[in-house]
Formats: structure tokens, sequence, C-alpha cells
């Protein structure tokens, strides 16, 4: 069999098209089926497609206490505690620093005051992937900025947890574990199964059944965003370094066969020479069969004739993470122009790879094109601003309710008219 590595080429205009997951009918029917069976007959079915998508055995408890959590973190090796612990300080550092970003408001009017208050989200699930890979990290980037926040109770779902996950959702503050994954474990979230609340939000990242639940909850519990299959869109010419691009394109398609490699250059060469840092690179990779799968599956390549292309081709597809490998003066030209994207990694030390592991920045970020309407996850989600009113009897409030029965009968609506009357002294 041949090592050569092959990024699928793809013209310019039908970039967007090709960056895209297709909908999968027999997903959306199953996840359907298991959302529907969790919530009704609660834990025994969860029981029953956790045992059955291998993410639990006969007997194994399905969830798992604070005291658990604690202990897995007791034990673990020292070296790998304090690990978890810095990278914790800087993502909670980050999430306050946000968190600071917004504050409550009050503002005179007519007499009195308007405004917001920032009120937390009683109870939130957060989602780890475990399922090929355990992944403590997105158990940090999700469970912090919601403690950081205030919310006042906070579970991990993660199929099959190691003592790594466990320990990182201690150090997180996590109230405790659903040692499940998939469409099954946000049931279960969405629902309360046992000793689980029914949670009012769920986020984090997810394989395409996770994505799909999410979706078919969204109204029942409010979610995070979309946030399938790994993406990474790397834009460089022939100033940058192709192992270095290719270590990076890698790191994506390592997560899982669906992951989303993309490279997109002005330099047709720039391509052959990735593509042959790739084939070396594997040789010897311990995760070489997946990312080679999800490179021959989902890599592709647009060529562009000249900057502008380009970064018209990034824009549209609007990828999770956008690379920025470019010459001086043509970074300083692109970055002003690129508008959608999660996560923007630039300069010579920004690999993608430092934001998923805890530079501060959270690594949830919106994928398949979902970058064009919101960014990625942070403290902010887990915060409701609630307005308020608060205004007396007086002259000022009168004319406002004059003004408001007015624009009442424009729209037709005279019951509102007439409540606006009673406060302005007209009835």
């Amino acid at each position: 069999m041949s090592d050569a590595v092959t990024l699928r080429r793809v013209a310019p205009q039908e970039a967007r098209a090709a960056s895209l997951l297709q909908p999968d009918a027999a997903l959306q029917a199953g996840v359907t089926r298991i959302l529907q069976e969790v919530a009704s007959e609660g834990e025994p079915a969860l029981r029953r497609w956790a045992q059955e998508l291998g993410d639990l055995r006969a007997g194994e408890a399905l969830f798992l206490a604070r005291a658990e959590l604690e202990a897995a973190r007791d034990a673990l090796p020292a070296e790998d505690c304090a690990l978890l612990a810095r990278t914790a300080a800087r993502i909670r550092t980050f999430s306050e620093a946000q968190r600071d970003c917004l504050q409550p408001l009050s503002v005179p009017m007519a007499g009195g005051r308007i405004g917001h208050e920032l009120i937390p989200l009683q109870a939130v699930g957060c989602y780890a992937p475990g399922g090929r890979y355990p992944l403590p990290s997105s158990v940090l980037m999700t469970v912090i900025p919601a403690r950081v926040a205030g919310v006042e109770q906070v579970w991990v779902a993660s199929p099959r947890p190691t003592p790594v996950t466990l320990a990182a959702g201690a150090i997180a503050g996590a109230d405790g574990l659903l040692a499940c994954g998939g469409a099954q474990a946000l049931a279960a979230l969405a629902s309360g199964v046992g000793p689980l609340p029914a949670v009012d939000f769920l986020c984090g990242p997810g394989n395409r059944w996770v994505t799909e639940a999410k979706r078919q909850l969204h109204g029942r519990v409010g979610i995070d965003m979309l946030a399938g299959p790994s993406e990474l869109l790397i834009l460089a010419d022939a100033s940058a370094n192709p192992a270095e691009l290719a270590a990076d394109l890698i790191g994506q398609a390592e997560h899982d066969e669906d992951a989303r490699p993309i490279l997109v250059s002005t330099e047709a060469s720039l391509v052959l020479a990735v593509e042959s840092e790739l084939a070396r690179q594997l040789t010897d990779l311990p995760t070489a069969a997946t990312a080679r799968t999800a490179i021959a599956r989902q890599g592709i390549a647009v060529v562009c004739e000249d900057l502008g292309e380009a970064l018209r081709v990034c824009d549209e597809i609007a990828p999770e993470h956008l690379e920025v490998r470019l010459e001086s003066a043509a970074q300083a030209r692109a970055l002003p122009a690129l508008q959608h994207a999660g996560a923007l990694f630039t300069g010579p030390g920004g690999a993608e790879v430092l934001g998923d592991y805890g530079a501060g920045p959270n690594h949830v970020l919106p994928t398949g094109g979902s970058a064009r309407q919101r960014g990625g996850l942070s403290v902010l989600d887990f915060l409701r601003v609630r307005t308020f009113l608060d205004l007396p009897a007086s002259p000022q409030t009168a004319a406002l309710a004059q003004d408001a029965a007015a624009l009442a009968r424009l729209e037709g609506l005279e019951g509102h008219a007439r409540a606006a009357e009673l406060r302005s002294g007209a009835r």
C-alpha cells in the first residue's frame, strides 16, 4: 500500500460546500430514538444504551459523586495533578477577565432606573469526549467558566472516564460525573436522571451523535453551539514552514475520522511540500490510522489565484480554528480582512495546539460554518442578562406611558394602550 498522503484539491468556489458535513438521516433517527427512550424510561434506558454502545459494563457505576472525583485527583501522580492545576489556573484567569468585561447596568430614566443584572444559570451539563481518547482538557474548558460565572450545579458527562478525567473534574469544580457519552448522556442531562439535575444548558464538543442530540434538544434546554468534528484551516504562503503546517494538520486529523484538515494557499508548490511532510510525519505516529483516514475523507487543499481570493475562501468556510501563516506584509493585510473564524492563531508561536491545551481562551468553538454567527464558549454563555425597569409615578413616567399608548394603537393593540394610559393619568 502506498504511503502517499494527498489532500483533495477543491476549487475556490466549491470550498464552502466541500467543507461541510452532509445530513445523515439514519443518524438523526437513531438520536431521536435514544432521546425519547431516555426521556420516557429514565435510568434503565440510559444504562441500556450506555452498555449497548460500549460506554459501560454491567455493574459499573453510572454516576460518580464529587468525593470520587476528589479521590481520583488525590491518587493522581503529583506531576500530572500539578499540570492540570496550572492549566486550570490559566483558563480560570482568562474566564475571570471575560467575566469582568460585563458589568451590571443602571441608567437614570423618568425619575427612576432602568438597567440589567447578570444572573448565572442554575444547572449546566458539560460534555467531555472520551470514546477514542480521554479529554480532561474539555472538562477544564467547560466546567471552569461555568463556575466562574456562578453556576450552582455543574455536572460532567464523559464516556469511559479515566482517572485523569475524574481528577480534572475535581480540579475544575464539578459536582459529579455521568460515566457515559453520546446522545444518551445528553438526554439524561436534559431530562434529569438519578442524581443528575435537569440542566438548563448543555455545552462541550462532541461527535456527530452529540451534535445531533444538541440540535434536537435545543429548545428544551439551551446549547452552546453545534460543535461537531474538529476543523483546522491553515492560510499559508511560501514563507510558511511545511513541517509545521503538516504537524498542525495532523493534530486536527488525529481527533477522529470526521476531523477536517484544510489548507488554503496561493502556492501549489506549498501544498505538495505539505503533503510530503504529512507522509513523513505519519510514518511513526501512534494515531496515524485515524489521522490518515480523516485526511483521506475530509482533508482538502484550495489553491487560490491571489491573497484576496484566499481571504474570501477562508471567510466563506468560517472555520473553527484559523491559523494564518503569511509573510509579514501579507499578514498585516490579511488579519483585518478575516471576519469569520471561531478562533484565530497568529504569530510564530501561535499554534492551534496551544489553544487546545490551555493557554486560556476556550477550545470549545463553532464548527460547520457557524462561526459566522457566534464565537467560542466563554463565561458569558453561563450568564443571563436580565433587564429591569424601576419607575416611580411621575410626570416623566406619564410622558413615557403616553408614548407607549400611542405606539400600541399604531399596532392595533388597544389593551396595551389602555394599560399604558393607566400610568399616564389619561384614564
